[in-house]
């Protein structure tokens, strides 16, 4: 039976909403920038019907910046957008989309190894593109494939076959009727949402979110992983303290996930470190208190459409680091779990806002589960200040008179004012590494039908 409607939740909105959990929340094996990769190659290859003889990749500045530093899952341990491309081509499945990777064999991770750094496969910044935005071109004697995606990971906008296009959207086109209208997101709305929607709905997503992220979690507190932050957290606090567990869970399925764990993670707003941040500290805390497996479900609606309102000023990729918009989510997720209104939630995204808005982004890699343990403490001190009836005021920095201003002012800061800062970190990760330059490609790699 469907639950009463709110009479302030029309139909078309909660259609809306969940529409946006089912199209947002999939699984994705492996960090999504170097998947995508994976996923653009795999697919230009299956164009071709055959195996490519070389690979020509170009990436958005975001995009090299989220590949560098992290393990491609399947790989052998292997880093960077070549193994990433070479991986896809010789053994992804493209049908599997963001799990393009999961049945790779030793055989392909063997012959992936022995190519990369060879010039089977070249790598190049595409300039004046999206900030997501990956081009993959793949040739085998006369003939050539190319797919490009553009805004979010498995957004095919364009497919060719020797320079004809056999497929070709509009990047900006309204697919608002499949995968819901984001514009629509406000804090408000999501909560009366959160209270009223038909659990099963929504119930596989979320528990797939549960199962998944827990996993890889148990996976990061059980080995070593990266630098161990979340094992870290424990080793030194102990786990009586639920603050201490829901940073740890949360840091520990980062530290398994960006060293290339083979596990799969649901994600938000396209990255699966948020996936897991919006996710692990919420189900922390409904343990800790007890609450049922509903309010649960609910209080992850909360938490996992509160992340996806702020990013859809922000976007997909930035210089601003998603641990804290996700954060802010997880957060007001627990002042929902302890029974918080619209104020009380409220004032727990703007206390956060206001404490931890200034991380930065510089890529994909180990240090993303620290930098998620800080954002998830801020949340918890500012859910922690707001039922105790403490919020940053207006015009304090970012904050403004209202929950919504304030997230809006946040999310210009992440898109446009940090659109520099964005540069300068790419210019300091390329300074290091040759592996996107321009002077990569050699002119015999140009092929007349591309």
């Amino acid at each position: 039976m469907k639950a009463q409607r709110s009479v302030n939740l029309e139909q078309k909105l909660y259609d809306n909403y969940v529409a946006i959990l089912n199209s947002e929340l999939m699984p994705a094996f492996g960090c999504t920038e170097p998947i995508a990769i994976a996923y653009a190659s795999a697919k230009a290859a299956s164009l071709l019907e055959r195996r490519p003889d070389f690979i020509e990749i170009y990436c958005s500045g975001n995009i090299v910046k989220n590949v560098q530093g992290v393990t491609v899952p399947n790989s052998g341990g292997l880093k960077g957008i070549e193994v990433a491309a070479i991986l896809g081509v010789l053994g992804g499945d493209a049908s599997k989309k963001l799990e393009v990777l999961e049945n790779i064999t030793p055989d392909i991770i063997a012959e992936t190894s022995s190519l990369v750094g060879t010039g089977y496969c070249k790598s190049r910044l595409a300039e004046g593109v999206a900030n997501l935005y990956i081009l993959s071109k793949v040739f085998a004697g006369e003939h050539c494939a190319e797919v490009e995606i553009r805004n979010k990971h498995t957004n095919i906008i364009r497919m060719s076959i020797d320079g004809k296009d056999i497929y070709h959207i509009d990047s900006e086109s309204d697919d608002s009727h499949k995968s819901g209208d984001k514009k629509l997101l406000n804090v408000r709305d999501i909560l009366d949402f959160a209270d009223i929607v038909d659990i099963d709905d929504i119930k596989d997503v979320l528990d797939n979110q549960i199962q998944m992220n827990s996993v890889i979690s148990d996976e990061g507190l059980k080995r070593n992983y990266g630098a161990c932050v979340g094992r870290t957290l424990l080793q030194v606090y102990g786990d009586k303290d639920v603050k201490i567990r829901a940073k740890a869970r949360a840091a520990a399925g980062s530290d398994a996930r960006m060293s290339g764990c083979s596990l799969p993670v649901v994600i938000n707003s396209g990255s699966g470190n948020q996936g897991m941040t919006v996710s692990l500290p919420v189900i922390e805390y409904a343990k800790e208190i007890g609450v049922t497996k509903e309010k649960l479900y609910r209080a992850l609606v909360v938490s996992n459409l509160i992340a996806l309102h702020q990013k859809k000023y922000i976007g997909n990729l930035s210089a601003y680091c998603g641990a804290v918009s996700a954060a802010c989510g997880s957060g007001a997720a627990i002042t929902y779990l302890y029974g918080g209104n619209y104020e009380e939630v409220s004032r727990t995204i703007i206390n956060t806002i206001a404490n931890v808005g200034g991380i930065v982004c510089d890529g994909a890699k180990a240090s993303c589960a620290a930098k998620i343990a800080s954002s998830v403490d801020a949340a918890i001190m500012g859910h922690y200040m707001s039922v105790n009836n403490h919020v940053f005021k207006n015009g304090e920095g970012l904050v403004q008179k209202d929950v919504e201003h304030t997230i809006r002012n946040l999310g210009y800061m992440g898109r446009e004012g940090m659109k520099s800062t964005d540069i300068e970190i790419l210019n300091m990760m390329m300074s290091e590494d040759s592996e996107a330059k321009k002077e990569d490609f050699p002119p015999e790699h140009t092929n007349p039908m591309c």
